[in-house]
């Protein structure tokens, strides 16, 4: 037996996972394929199919790792505890940006994201929220129990910046008159927030405080979905 087989470290699926995790991290989820991730950990692609089943397999796993890791929450009550978790699944996002392409890319939840899911919903039950009103708070707070906001539009629709300055200012006067109030809104926000425009982590936090204060108010007033629906 050679040295290097002495000193390697014995393959199995949680050091797979861990390793496509690292990869998505450096160089983004699309550079993780079973080919890279066998070069990633010196072995052959095949040895790679006695602990992953397929690339899905691989994909479902590495959304787990990563779910598994949000923290647990130590605040008191279910709208603070909700909040802590969910704000805390943000900065682990953070750190995994890919994650909400793999997400996206499930037709349906991984063992781990159902649990996870679970215990954010038994959070408001246990809490005292209705069954009802947890169910579709769960749906509006959605993509962001993971710590992501599904935007429709992630660029800016603004004149580029490439242009000269005489054509640049020519065309923000133009987009200001077709689109007043996103100018208006625009030109708030960086005044407020410097040339970034929106800051996402506040925006991000903005609405995940506005959907639970409506829960609670919700909540507090009774509220049924069935009132809202006609009869049949």
């Amino acid at each position: 037996m050679s040295d290097d087989s002495a000193q390697r470290v014995p393959l199995n699926r949680e050091r797979v996972l861990g390793c496509a995790v690292r990869l998505a991290d450096r160089d983004g989820f699309d550079a993780v394929t079973m080919r890279a991730l066998a070069t990633e950990l010196d072995v052959v692609p095949m040895a790679l199919y006695k602990h992953v089943a397929n690339k899905s397999d691989l994909v479902d796993g590495m959304i787990d790792v990563v779910v598994d890791s949000y923290p647990a929450s130590s605040a008191k009550g279910w709208r603070r505890s909700v909040r802590s978790r969910i704000l805390a699944a943000r900065r682990v996002y953070q750190a995994h940006p890919w994650m909400r392409t793999a997400i996206e890319s499930r037709h349906a939840p991984t063992p781990g994201a159902l649990a996870y899911m679970d215990s954010l919903a038994a959070e408001f039950i246990e809490g005292g929220i209705a069954v009802d009103l947890t169910h579709h708070a769960m749906h509006v707070v959605g993509s962001r129990i993971w710590g992501f906001t599904a935007e429709v539009f992630t660029g800016s629709a603004a004149p580029s910046a490439d242009l000269d300055s005489e054509d640049r200012v020519a065309a923000e006067a133009e987009f200001a008159k077709r689109y007043p109030a996103v100018t208006a809104i625009a030109l708030d926000a960086r005044a407020r927030t410097g040339p970034a425009g929106c800051d996402d982590d506040f925006e991000f936090e903005f609405a995940v405080d506005l959907i639970l204060e409506a829960v609670e108010r919700l909540h507090d007033a009774g509220w049924e979905s069935t009132s809202l629906r006609p009869p049949t």
